[in-house]
């Protein structure tokens, strides 16, 4: 359920009714010839992993043909290209599982699962956030997971459009905590500075503006304002939560 912006790739930007053909295995079978050494699985799979380790721009049809041992034109005999492809390893990483616990028994820690789980599945797959998913192909993983939340949330006593909208800001919430995390990471990959190291050095200069009486506010800030140990992930979640419910307690629902 991810709907990340911007990015390199689209989702959708192949033959839809082609892919919605793989996704629901709707599509038309082989009747003779010899068994196929390779699947649709194992391709997306190969797919993912590549995308996982070395990013999504290494994923091409020559690249996969090389992770699996075969040729390129082989390929195409399973997945039509590129495109079609993205929204097939797009559905297999959004696979919800079947532990439903931990969503809990009401909606507010229904939401709180799916912000925290949402959050585990960008830190998990870094390239989803590369994927504009603003016009999603909707597959059995999309589906599936929208099923579960919505089922969860319904309670809420909110329209249909309102509960929609309410797993939208979820998800819009969490992948803006993904993509800080992911910037504060690739930037001490390519700076060679840990992050404390990098703050550290602005320290002798900013003490300095401070004591200059310029911006009393901010140098009254304790020491621990801008330390590592808060939480601000959690923080925000829960004060949208906060807001839901005061929403949902206006609206009478429960």
């Amino acid at each position: 359920m991810t709907s990340g912006s911007g990015g390199t790739e689209t989702s959708g930007s192949g033959d839809i009714v082609r892919t919605l053909h793989l996704l629901w295995d709707t599509g038309p079978r082989r009747s003779r010839g010899p068994k196929p050494g390779l699947t649709l699985d194992r391709i997306v799979e190969a797919a993912v992993r590549i995308a996982d380790t070395e990013g999504l721009e290494a994923v091409s049809m020559r690249r996969l043909s090389t992770e699996l041992g075969t040729g390129t034109m082989s390929l195409y005999r399973y997945v039509p290209g590129k495109g079609e492809l993205l929204d097939l390893m797009l559905d297999r990483v959004q696979r919800p599982g079947d532990d439903t616990s931990a969503f809990g028994d009401d909606w507010r820690s229904a939401l709180e699962a799916l912000g925290r789980e949402s959050l585990a599945l960008y830190q998990r797959h870094p390239w989803l956030l590369q994927v504009n998913q603003s016009r999603p192909v909707l597959g059995p993983s999309a589906i599936d997971g929208m099923e579960k939340v919505i089922s969860q949330i319904k309670p809420m006593g909110l329209s249909d459009p309102e509960l929609v909208s309410v797993v939208i800001m979820i998800d819009a919430y969490v992948i803006g905590a993904a993509r800080s995390q992911l910037y504060t990471q690739e930037a001490e990959r390519r700076t060679g500075l840990t992050d404390a190291e990098f703050w550290a050095a602005q320290g002798p200069v900013l003490e300095k503006v401070m004591a200059g009486g310029r911006y009393p506010v901010m140098a009254a800030l304790s020491a621990e304002a801008f330390g590592p140990d808060f939480d601000h992930f959690t923080f925000g979640l829960e004060r949208i939560l906060d807001g839901l419910e005061a929403l949902v307690e206006h609206r009478g629902g429960r």
